[in-house]
């Protein structure tokens, strides 16, 4: 047994046979067949097979074998994802036409980027909003004032320095719409009384009103108050029948050429003052809504309920610098073209 080890550990002169050799071969004499002698055989036997490839190689056939595989990483194909999704950018061909970049609604004044789905529903918002009137659904405690004449409509007044934030909030938005005819900046402030027109769910009218001690009265030309009277006392018939079918007819009273133009004539005022109790500071009507009496009827609520428990007369309300189509309106309201003005302060709504 001794020989046999220190055979194990001495380095062999002769060159080893392959190691398949070893496999196959069988020893001469193996008198004893133990487990050493079969491990020093079989201890570094590795066997590999490999099929040697064709000589020309198919590309179809390589393809094939790569469709349908994920991509390995650290390959060429897997740092491009084959999956992702594309975008495309619009691009517009200018041909000299007038809108090519942006577009002017000529009924709500916007301007917006058609084929633009963010700007087109912003408009679309806006232009239902400023023809229509503000979203309003109501609140729990408001001062309401309703009339027969109104059907279902309603005005509602809000008193800034009182009211809840939610109140002065829903003010304020209707006030920027106000602010696209009127001009920004001015309007509000914290002494002010809003009436809001309700109706169908929308606040289709506004008018601010606030504390004043005098104004000044217009001086209208004469030429101009005779115009006045003379269209008054001469109204035409108010229905117009055909057979069995009756119109009412609708007039619509105008300055001169000074309609639809907006402080395009100086107003002169008499030197003496007037007292006054509630100026008028800012009143609008939605577009949809106009020539429906909703200005007339603001005007009487605010003369009833802007002094509790009195009501004021015409003459003790005035209108801060009227434009011409303000002007038509309180000339037909009080019934004569000297109107008492003021001249409104711009203050801060803290």
């Amino acid at each position: 047994m001794q020989a046999k080890i220190n055979s194990f550990f001495k380095p062999s002169s002769s060159s080893s046979p392959s190691p398949i050799a070893n496999v196959s071969a069988t020893p001469p004499d193996t008198d004893d067949d133990d487990g050493l002698s079969v491990w020093e055989q079989n201890r570094n036997v590795i066997v590999n097979t490999y099929e040697r490839r064709s000589a020309t190689v198919n590309d179809s056939e390589v393809l094939k074998g790569c469709i349908g595989k994920p991509p390995r990483k650290g390959t060429s194909l897997g740092s491009k994802n084959l999956s992702k999704k594309r975008s495309y950018t619009q691009f517009h061909l200018e041909l000299g036409q007038s809108d090519f970049l942006l577009r002017h609604c000529a009924e709500c004044g916007a301007t917006y980027a058609p084929g633009d789905e963010f700007d087109e529903k912003n408009h679309q918002s806006f232009h239902k909003d400023y023809m229509y009137g503000i979203t309003f659904k109501g609140w729990q405690n408001e001062r309401v004032f309703t009339s027969p004449s109104f059907n279902k409509n309603r005005i509602v007044m809000v008193v800034l320095e009182n009211d809840s934030p939610a109140h002065r909030n829903k003010v304020q938005e209707v006030v920027k719409m106000m602010e696209v005819e009127l001009g920004e900046g001015w309007i509000l402030h914290k002494r002010c009384k809003v009436y809001l027109s309700v109706s169908s769910q929308r606040i289709s009218g506004c008018l601010v009103a606030e504390p004043i001690k005098e104004a000044f009265k217009i001086k209208a030309p004469p030429e101009d108050e005779r115009r006045f009277k003379k269209e008054s006392s001469s109204s035409p018939s108010a229905s117009i029948q055909f057979g069995n079918i009756v119109l009412q007819r609708q007039v619509s009273k105008r300055c001169r050429e000074s309609d639809g133009k907006l402080d395009n004539e100086a107003i002169v005022c008499e030197e003496e003052a007037k007292p006054a109790v509630c100026g008028i500071r800012a009143i609008w009507v939605s577009p949809s809504n106009r020539r429906k009496g909703l200005a007339t009827r603001l005007l009487d609520t605010a003369r009833e309920s802007f002094s509790s428990g009195c009501l004021l007369e015409k003459s003790q309300l005035a209108f801060s610098e009227p434009s011409s189509l303000g002007r038509v309106f309180g000339s037909n309201y009080f019934g004569t073209c000297s109107l008492l003005v003021y001249k409104a302060q711009v203050e801060r709504l803290d």
